[in-house]
């Protein structure tokens, strides 16, 4: 089933993904979700059409009233952007492990910031630290001096809503009959539900509401020998996103989708010892050598007699997340082959040529929109400055004082420079624009702040669907792309203009290989169509933290809610809120 072979050392291009011609069929089955907090007031179902072509679906939209009451206590959600929800690490071969897992996933921070965790193993024993919070508040010295040995992993998730629960924060670990494994998971399994209700009518019984939790029960099932045969056999059952590392007395595994909707990379230090991250930004904070991504449907196997190469399964061709590189990725890592940074600064250079307009000044919002920007300044010829300083001390909940204060999330983490903005005629580079609603914020906060025009550009396509491999989008009934022109839009945000980078660019800018990634959110062409219930980020998100599956009463897609006995619900037609 699986052929080994020795690593390649070479750096590859990011289309030298191989293929195979004996594919292994997927089903298309149903992801999980989470229960919406008792705060969370539900609207009645509704249904909507949209430019997404499986976007009718039946959504739960959460109030935000219990959130503009006269409670002191202000829940943020200004930060209108997708969200990456995992970071993996994995390290064999160091006498610090442990300690270089931690400074890795202080790397990855941007990936997750809401949970973080390390399983090392020493003496055969899996050892495991895991905490809700940043890196630097889950791990000390002293929890570091528990966790020796010269292997281990580490993880670090995002979660949008819910209380996150100890329980449920990776990586996790289980004992079975010839072992325990431990695991560490980025992205989305979209047939997690059909898996884990067949494991439950076997008689599984999990622990969390998590979709990697399956991972870990098809692996103690399986009859396959050797070990990793068993991963093999696990994952053939998976459907969707998913770069993992595993962890065993002895071995360390990275396995990759073969989509390859997720990054993952191995890199060495001097020492020999293997490194295996989500971002080459963690190797480089350990002084670890980038050598090669894990190849789509690739099983990397690190044990005392080196690293082998296994092929998991087949797959048409890759389909990486070009999210990441617009967003989610640090600018410095190298992600599919390529520099992120390179990318971000084209993306700008393009909208300069395809989108110019007279301008004093170009600024950008800041983090994610600063590379473009610095593309779209120096094409045009007109000087990039710091128009808005972000703060990176704000939590995501915070006390606002009773006498209310307009677009005060956005004001707690941007502070214009009024030196920068009066009586200019200012072009604001952003990456996306999700909902719109921080756009038409800040688009606000900078004529309040003296500037004569404002000119928005966006390094992205307009984003008309929702993620279902492991990014935090909201439903696609929210996305205004999906509900408006661009002259709508920029009429909503109420800037002076409004461009976005076309999608035909951005795939041209990729050449050869613009086949290997995933547009499934500008385009709404899935490579793996989720069906039945889904995981409605946004809405009711499964974040592997709180709530119940079953509680949720809503993300089915149209056509399926009936054929699994649950009660029609009359469809209403709604208009666009925001």
């Amino acid at each position: 089933m699986a052929a080994a072979a020795s690593t390649a050392a070479a750096r590859p291009s990011a289309s030298a993904y191989s293929t195979s011609s004996s594919a292994t069929r997927l089903s298309d089955l149903p992801p999980p979700f989470y229960s919406p907090s008792a705060k969370t007031r539900q609207k009645p179902l509704h249904i909507t059409l949209s430019k997404n072509p499986i976007s009718d679906i039946i959504s739960i939209y959460k109030s935000s009233a219990d959130l503009n009451t006269d409670n002191a206590l202000f829940s943020h959600d200004d930060d209108d952007k997708p969200r990456e929800e995992c970071g993996v690490v994995g390290i064999y071969g160091d006498p610090e492990a442990s300690r270089l897992c931690y400074l890795a996933l202080h790397a990855l921070q941007h990936r997750g910031q809401e949970g973080a965790g390390i399983v090392a193993v020493h003496d055969s024993i899996l050892q495991s630290v895991t905490g809700v919070g940043l890196v630097s508040d889950v791990f000390s010295q002293s929890k570091l001096d528990k966790l020796p040995g010269d292997i281990a992993i580490g993880h670090v998730r995002y979660s949008t809503a819910g209380q996150s629960m100890l329980k449920n924060v990776q990586p996790f670990v289980a004992g079975y009959r010839f072992g325990s494994v431990g695991v560490a998971h980025n992205g989305n399994l979209v047939n997690y539900q059909a898996l884990r209700a067949e494991l439950e009518e076997s008689g599984s019984i999990f622990n969390t509401s998590s979709d990697t939790e399956v991972v870990l029960h098809l692996i103690a099932i399986s009859k396959a020998r050797p070990f990793f045969l068993r991963i093999v056999e696990a994952c053939e059952k998976l459907e969707g996103a998913y770069s993992m590392v595993f962890l065993t007395e002895d071995k360390l595994v990275a396995i990759r989708d073969p989509f390859g909707f997720r990054p993952l990379v191995m890199g060495r230090r001097s020492n020999g010892a293997v490194v295996f991250a989500s971002e080459t930004c963690a190797l480089d904070l350990i002084e670890a050598t980038y050598e090669r991504e894990v190849y789509p449907g690739e099983v990397l196997v690190v044990d005392k007699e080196g690293v082998r190469s296994l092929c998991l399964m087949s797959h048409p061709e890759p389909k990486s997340c070009i999210f990441e590189h617009i967003y989610f990725a640090l600018p410095n890592s190298v992600v599919f082959g390529r520099s992120v940074y390179e990318s971000r600064r084209a993306y700008g250079e393009i909208l300069a040529t395809e989108a110019p307009v007279d301008c004093d000044v170009v600024i950008a919002v800041p983090d994610s929109g600063v590379v473009a920007a610095l593309g779209y300044a120096a094409k045009v010829g007109v000087p990039f400055q710091q128009g808005l300083i972000r703060s990176h001390y704000v939590g995501r909940t915070f006390i606002e004082p009773s006498q209310k204060i307009r677009d005060f999330g956005v004001k707690l983490k941007l502070s214009p420079v009024k030196a920068v903005l009066e009586g200019k005629r200012v072009v604001v580079v952003d990456d996306s624009i999700v909902r719109g609603t921080t756009s038409s914020k800040i688009v606000r906060l900078l004529k309040e702040s003296g500037a004569k025009e404002v000119h928005m550009r966006i390094a992205s396509p307009p984003i008309i669907g929702s993620c279902y491999y492991g990014v935090d989008t909201p439903s696609s009934d929210e996305l205004i792309s999906n509900k408006m022109s661009v002259e709508e839009i920029r009429e909503f945000i109420g800037s002076d203009s409004l461009a976005f980078l076309s999608f035909d660019s951005l795939k041209k800018l990729l050449g050869d290989d613009s086949k290997n990634f995933c547009y499934a959110c500008f385009s709404g062409n899935y490579p793996v169509q989720p069906t039945g219930k889904v995981k409605r980020v946004g809405d009711f998100l499964d974040d592997g933290l709180s709530g119940s599956m079953e509680s949720i009463d809503g993300g089915w897609l149209s056509g399926t809610r009936n054929e699994r006995g649950v009660n029609k619900v009359e469809r209403e037609e709604i208009k666009f809120s925001t």
